[in-house]
């Protein structure tokens, strides 16, 4: 049950240890640039039609009137966003009566008519303020490398209308009023580089003009204008949004748990063969055989294999014994330690202080054929600073 809540803890920790990282979040919004950020200027140029009460009976193709402005704005957000300017928007139309403002005169000074009405020229100039959304991020998402933009904008204007002479004395003349006005559209816009975007502006404007007898104009005046426009982006251009942690997605503990299960089978196991065992009875223990000592161990020097004369007095000692009962055979074993040297000379040191003891012993009256000469490649005591007692021999009853 240990292991298995060590398990469990070290799995805990290792899903602590998982990284977060952290990423933009565009569902959480964008954060606000400064307010020198995001700035752009429009130049537009297009054509304008214009629906007033009479001008409908004109020819429609002979109504395009010209139309132009430059815009500046700025984007408070990816969405939403301003723009004011200044726009003129030429109107051609037909008038009821020769008092109306803005007739076109010929050049025998006389009014131009169109069937029963009379030609009409009027140009507006004004300034306007809008409101715009970017509808394709709105819908879509913030996108910076986005080509098309779907962009809705609504606003108002005060526009100054002018008469437009047309015959020997061509300008404009008179102005007539300032009215206000109401306008909308969409924006196509298509970004051709980080910095530069065209557009198709399609736009809507309702102006309410004075109503005075005499004039070609009503309560309304709605016209329809169509604009090809350059945009250029100042700097920055770009929106940040949040940044948010992300956590690693959880993991499948499933096959950790199994395993946690089969470990925890295999502890009830080993616990339920314990518990058989510490039931059964105690065998009674053999008596351990007596531990045999060497009969004597002879000391070299680190690289020597000779036999000092108090050791060769000892052996002299060790060969009475071996004399006294020839029927004991003896190992003679060779030792070396293996930290200093190399396995060739530890094994030549090995060999011959085997053999110099077992010289000795056979000069003092031991029978050769009780003496095995051996080696042991290995440490007589682990330990490095036990050195000292592995160069030696031992000399040991069989």
């Amino acid at each position: 049950m240990t292991l298995a809540l060590a398990c469990a803890a070290m799995l805990g920790s290792n899903a602590i240890a998982q990284e977060v990282t952290y990423v933009e979040d565009p569902a959480q919004g964008y954060t606000f640039n400064k307010f020198k950020s995001n700035w752009f200027i429009t130049a537009e140029g297009g054509v304008n039609m214009q629906f007033s009460k009479h001008d409908v009976q004109r020819e429609w193709s002979d109504r395009f009137a010209p139309a132009f402005g430059l815009q500046v704005g700025k984007w408070f957000s990816p969405i939403m966003g301003f723009r004011g300017g200044i726009t003129y928007m030429g109107s051609k139309g037909v008038a009821k009566n020769a008092t109306a403002f803005g007739l076109v005169y010929g050049e025998n000074g006389q009014p131009e008519m169109y069937k029963d009405y009379y030609k009409t020229k009027v140009g507006n100039l004004g300034i306007n303020f809008d409101a715009m959304l970017n509808v394709t991020n709105w819908w879509c998402g913030y996108k910076p490398n986005r080509v098309y933009n779907f962009i809705a904008y609504v606003g108002g204007a005060a526009y100054a209308g002018f008469e437009h002479k047309v015959g020997s004395d061509s300008k404009w003349d008179k102005h007539f009023d300032t009215n206000i006005a109401l306008r909308g559209g969409i924006i196509n816009s298509f970004n051709v580089s980080k910095q530069v975007a065209l557009s198709l502006d399609i736009r809507y404007t309702c102006i309410g003009a004075r109503q005075e007898a005499g004039y070609n104009y009503g309560a309304l005046v709605n016209n329809a204008s169509a604009f090809l426009g350059v945009t250029y982006l100042f700097n920055q251009r770009t929106w940040t949004a949040p940044i948010v942690p992300v956590c690693p997605p959880a993991e499948n503990c499933d096959p950790i748990r199994a395993r946690l299960a089969e470990v925890e089978a295999r502890l009830a196991d080993t616990q339920r063969k314990l518990d058989e065992c510490l039931r059964r009875p105690m065998p009674t223990a053999a008596a351990p055989a007596p531990c045999v000592a060497p009969l004597a161990t002879v000391y070299f020097p680190i690289g020597s294999a000779t036999v000092s004369k108090t050791d060769a007095n000892v052996l002299k000692s060790v060969a009475a014994q071996m004399k006294a009962d020839t029927s004991v055979k003896y190992d003679v074993c060779g030792w070396a330690d293996n930290y200093t040297g190399t396995e060739a000379i530890n094994n030549r040191l090995r060999q011959n202080r085997a053999n110099n003891v077992k010289n000795i012993l056979v000069k003092n009256g031991v029978n050769a054929s009780q003496l095995d000469v051996t080696t042991n490649p290995g440490d007589k005591f682990s330990g490095k600073e036990n050195v000292y007692l592995d160069r030696c021999v031992t000399i040991q009853a069989k």
